[in-house]
């Protein structure tokens, strides 16, 4: 018999649905097929380093069915996990997708180029929120509560670790993602010269409140 759809644990064989939830929610929320020449890249740089990095602080949302129709994967130490990266993650994809010569000019470059510099999410001014994450859903599955109930998930398994607080980032222009943390009790970062992006975090606790409760 069927089940409804519930959160789980990533497993190893979720890996090709992972990558195809990112592809198709990487455009500022629609799909990013039309971009890339190689649409790995996306994943190879905001899905498939986490759930192989940090598979304890991948979960998905599954149809039911056992597909994966969503996720929210991310790490509990963003300094370890940029570390990690460089040291264990780039060396896996450096063949697939090898570091632009010269200033970037395309957007492939300009993507390929931040692959290569994962300092770039070390910041100051978010050290009081170590955690990061990242949560994307496939649009049949958006605006049903699934949300909710992936990032209820991930703070609750933060917590428990005694990670007090969380980031993440967003596209500014991204007004509907941006209503949907503001309902979850994520408030904005001042992080000088932040580009197109806005930060926002929120304490790992207190998840059934801030629009979290069922």
């Amino acid at each position: 018999m069927t089940q409804a759809a519930h959160v789980r644990s990533y497993r190893p064989d979720d890996r090709e649905a992972l990558a195809d939830i990112c592809v198709r929610t990487a455009d500022n929320g629609g799909d990013s097929r039309h971009l890339y020449a190689d649409p790995g890249l996306m994943p190879a740089l905001f899905a498939e380093p986490y759930a192989h990095l940090e598979p304890e602080l991948t979960l998905v949302l599954d149809d039911g069915a056992g597909q994966a129709v969503g996720y929210v994967l991310g790490t509990a130490d963003t300094r370890h996990f940029v570390d990690m990266f460089r040291k264990a993650w780039l060396p896996l994809v450096t063949e697939r997708f090898p570091e632009p010569a010269g200033p970037p000019r395309t957007l492939t470059e300009d993507m390929t180029a931040l692959l290569y510099n994962p300092e770039r999410m070390i910041l100051p001014q978010l050290d009081g929120h170590p955690a990061h994450l990242h949560i994307d859903l496939l649009p049949p599955w958006q605006r049903k509560g699934y949300g909710r109930e992936l990032m209820r998930a991930f703070l609750d398994a933060l917590h428990a670790r005694g990670v007090p607080a969380v980031h993440l980032s967003m596209l500014t222009a991204n007004t509907p993602a941006r209503a949907f943390y503001d309902r979850l009790g994520f408030h904005e970062i001042a992080v000088p010269d932040p580009g197109p992006l806005t930060y926002l975090g929120r304490s790992t606790e207190g998840c059934g409140g801030y629009g979290l409760g069922r």
